[in-house]
């Protein structure tokens, strides 16, 4: 999939690199299954803000997405490839063999017309859903569980994967995105391949206004503030500003910050490389 350079006509266009959106077969989604967004504007339900740098943003819909891919032993068709706001990968719309319509996340590689299943002794094809106890060993999954029937969690954004190492009792080994290397109950779910839209790492906004449309308002530094507002702020002149830290004294780079008390933490073997 791949991505286009534009010429410098504008400012904004001259380090731009977009997407050119070769696989995406429709610009209209499926109406059944858009429902309203509400932006919070990083305010929470008191009306305070509790995130910063966001607000503003394009108007957007929700297009409910089917993570659980429960309905098994029926065939579906790839209708269409779409693009969805929500998300850094595209989208798939399927109509099952009895007529209702999802949508999914798209894998790399699917096209329309394809037919795609799920659930037990269905062939480890791109975009079928399979039990972790069925999939090949080191096969490239995306959308995987983490708790039976809670629907996909890991692996979800654009050209991320991860791979089945082995079993070991009721456990899958699978390594992640991340570099992290944990065990997965065997009765959960994660489907063939890799998600699409891998080449969404190459792109370059080119404005700071893109980054207005996509809701994020501007990032004042920390070392440009003074000792009140930031822990990094104050000095003469550009001073190194200290150990790297958020605004509320959270250190950054190195610090360990994962609650070791965690119930998870038994199931991970190898941690995410740093």
């Amino acid at each position: 999939m791949p991505v286009k350079k534009y010429k410098p006509v504008t400012p904004g266009t001259r380090f731009r690199i977009g997407n050119a959106f070769t696989e995406i077969t429709t610009d209209k989604p499926e109406k059944s299954l858009v429902e309203p967004l509400k932006k919070t504007g990083g305010r929470n339900n008191q009306g305070r803000r509790t995130v910063r740098h966001r607000g503003g943003g394009h108007k957007r819909k929700y297009r409910i997405i089917d993570f659980k891919r429960n309905k098994d032993g029926v065939n579906a068709t790839v209708l269409s490839i779409e693009y969805d706001p929500n998300r850094t990968a595209w989208i798939a719309l399927l109509q099952y063999a009895d007529g209702v319509k999802t949508y999914i996340i798209a894998p790399n590689g699917l096209k329309v017309d394809d037919v795609i299943s799920s659930g037990e002794g269905v062939t480890p094809t791109v975009g079928n859903t399979m039990f972790l106890s069925e999939v090949p060993l080191g096969s490239n999954i995306h959308a995987i569980e983490l708790q039976p029937g809670k629907g996909a969690a890991m692996a979800r954004s654009a050209g991320t994967y991860g791979v089945l190492m082995g079993r070991e009792g009721k456990y899958a080994i699978v390594k992640l995105p991340s570099g992290e290397t944990r065990r997965i109950l065997l009765t959960c779910r994660a489907t063939i391949g890799t998600t699409s839209n891998p080449d969404h790492q190459l792109e370059v906004l080119g404005k700071a206004g893109r980054k207005r449309w996509l809701g994020r308002r501007p990032r004042t530094r920390g070392v440009a503030m003074n000792p009140v507002d930031h822990p990094m702020g104050g000095g003469e002149g550009k001073s190194s500003g200290g150990h790297p830290r958020s605004r509320n004294g959270q250190m950054a780079k190195g610090q360990k910050t994962r609650n070791p008390k965690k119930s998870s933490s038994r199931l991970i073997i190898t941690k995410r490389k740093k």
